[in-house]
């Protein structure tokens, strides 16, 4: 059974950074790729970060490209998503999911699989 599980968020102030990790269980994360979303109240959700499990490929969105970061450690069976320069415009629950090969890393429609989510709040 896929079983992803979000954690690391909490609050944050602005300018200031946090490290997410998803915890997999039930599949081989090297057969999977993994992408974070994210989905504040009243918007849709949003992709954020993909990355490949055949051979690491990333893909970032346009509004996090150059802050945050996805990193994948096979061992731990984790997915990390290091953010940095957060702004109140990041204040969402965050999600991880699973998919062995989606067309579209980044639409959410592709995946099956989801973590519970992790708030994450920017305020001062």
């Amino acid at each position: 059974q896929v079983q992803l599980v979000e954690s690391g968020g909490g609050l944050v102030r602005p300018g200031g950074s946090l490290r997410l990790s998803c915890a997999v269980s039930g599949f081989t994360l090297n057969w999977y790729g993994i992408a974070w979303f994210r989905q504040a109240p009243g918007k849709e959700r949003e992709g954020l970060s993909y990355i490949s499990g055949v051979d690491g490929t990333t893909h970032y969105a346009d509004s996090v490209k150059g802050r945050f970061t996805i990193s994948r450690d096979d061992v731990k069976k984790t997915v990390s998503l290091h953010m940095n320069v957060l702004e109140p415009e990041d204040t969402a629950v965050y999600y991880c999911a699973a998919d062995p090969l989606p067309l579209k890393p980044l639409d959410p429609n592709e995946y099956d699989s989801w973590g519970q989510g992790t708030q994450v709040t920017v305020s001062s």
